[in-house]
């Protein structure tokens, strides 16, 4: 079983979810008392938010790179950046290390493909919705065409994330909110809805709907979890 690296707390809330998972499908596949290896480190996330606002990417991204360098000196053998946002930075990553860095937008563009989706909506962080570096890539690899709600509800989503979400709290006005604006992307005619951002899980699951939709935290720790135990 290969190391998975982790570099996490962008929020700490959504990186608890990748541990559980990670441990949840080795568990799942070796049973027994099995769990996963993992190295992590784990940010100060106001450092990272302080930088967002301001828009300095290329900080962002050299302060990442610095913090998964330090993963891979811990022996990780793969690196997850337990985050949908941070992405864009990285290809300053990749740069960065000589471990393999499993994209999210990959590990989500090849299980929509897999079930034969190719128009699905995209709820995340204004960053992720808007900006070229998530839908583009599952465009150009995936032939996937994505959706993304009108310009208020995209501040909504965006506002429930880092005002809630990334606080630990979990509102039932807010899961309600989310259900109708996936409810107006399903009225678009999309097939799927990814769940783009690495707390909205927290708030929302496929209970809640019968829209199909696509947790990338699942999805990005179902991959490193196959990819260890390949090894």
């Amino acid at each position: 079983m290969q190391t998975i690296g982790v570099l996490g707390g962008m929020s700490w809330e959504s990186t608890e979810s990748y541990y559980r998972a990670l441990n949840q499908g080795v568990k799942a596949s070796l049973g027994g008392f099995h769990s996963a290896k993992i190295v992590m480190v784990s940010v100060d996330f106001a450092e990272i938010e302080a930088l967002q606002r301001q828009g300095d990417w290329p900080a962002m991204g050299q302060l990442l790179a610095e913090q998964a360098q330090r993963v891979q000196a811990a022996g990780a053998d793969l690196l997850l950046l337990a985050t949908n946002t941070m992405h864009k930075v990285a290809p300053q990553i990749e740069e960065a290390i000589d471990i393999p860095l499993l994209h999210i937008a990959d590990t989500t563009g090849e299980r929509l493909v897999a079930d034969g989706r190719r128009r699905v909506g995209l709820l995340g962080t204004r960053f992720t919705m808007e900006e070229a570096f998530y839908t583009e890539r599952l465009t150009e690899r995936f032939g996937i065409e994505t959706v993304v709600p009108d310009e208020g509800q995209r501040q909504r989503v965006h506002d429930i994330i880092f005002d809630e979400l990334c606080q630990g709290r979990i509102d039932a006005g807010s899961r309600t909110e989310y259900l109708n604006i996936i409810g107006a992307l399903r009225r678009q005619g999309v097939e799927a809805v990814i769940l783009g951002c690495t707390e909205i899980a927290l708030l929302v699951s496929q209970v809640d709907t019968v829209m199909p939709l696509y947790d990338t935290t699942a999805l990005h720790a179902g991959s490193a979890v196959a990819r260890a135990l390949e090894a």
